[in-house]
């Protein structure tokens, strides 16, 4: 078991105004996949600015799926991609977590979760829950490295634990999803090198080079 008491995340750049990053969204298309005027992201932006720094924009998963926005993400001039063994991404669902029952809302208070690398996901939830904090979902962690892609750098990328797979039988699957960025190896393919990718870990395994992401807060 690692030491549980929490240490430091790195301090990342302060994220855009919700205007600029409502800006980025219609510029990417984001607006389109979600089904949402250009408009309707501008006003929200504008009606929220006032949420104040570090505050991020995101669409509903059930607006914008993982799978249309993972090719979004850019790194090395490299698209996003989603892993081939996990064609089933968009049935990874909120999970101990309620995302707004809105098209649009905002999330506060983003950590990236460096002080847990070296956990399994099994012992980051409840850490997370104790500091009253809730794990990001996979299409938010997305958001975020669409809005500032710094938030993803090697040796130090991110699992977003708050979007799990249920089972027919009712039980979770044991994979959880995460965002780093690929070495080109095996079926990623030596193309895909220093691409953002997609993919998942097992619910009890440790990765040195992942943290857990989580927030403080999401409002509409």
């Amino acid at each position: 078991m690692p030491d549980t008491t929490p240490g430091p995340s790195t301090v990342l750049p302060a994220l855009p105004p919700l205007s600029a990053q409502a800006e980025r969204l219609i510029e990417l298309g984001v607006h389109e996949i979600a089904g949402l005027s250009a408009d309707e992201i501008r006003t929200f932006a504008a009606e929220t600015e006032t949420e104040g720094e570090g505050a991020l924009l995101a669409v509903h998963p059930d607006r914008a799926p993982a799978s249309a926005l993972a090719p979004l993400l850019r790194r090395d001039g490299k698209p996003g991609f989603v892993v081939v063994d996990m064609p089933d991404v968009d049935a990874f669902t909120p999970c101990a977590v309620e995302p707004p029952d809105a098209p649009l809302y905002v999330l506060t208070g983003l950590d990236r979760g460096d002080h847990m690398a070296n956990w399994s996901p099994d012992e980051a939830l409840p850490a997370l829950t104790k500091e009253d904090r809730t794990p990001l979902l996979l299409t938010e962690g997305i958001h975020w490295v669409l809005q500032q892609p710094d938030a993803l750098e090697r040796n130090r990328c991110f699992m977003t634990i708050g979007s799990r797979l249920r089972k027919t039988d009712g039980s979770l699957d044991a994979r959880t999803p995460a965002i780093w960025i690929s070495n080109g190896t095996g079926r990623d393919g030596r193309e895909r090198r220093n691409a953002p990718k997609v993919g998942w870990c097992w619910w009890n395994n440790r990765h040195t080079w992942l943290g857990f992401a989580s927030t403080t807060g999401r409002k509409p």
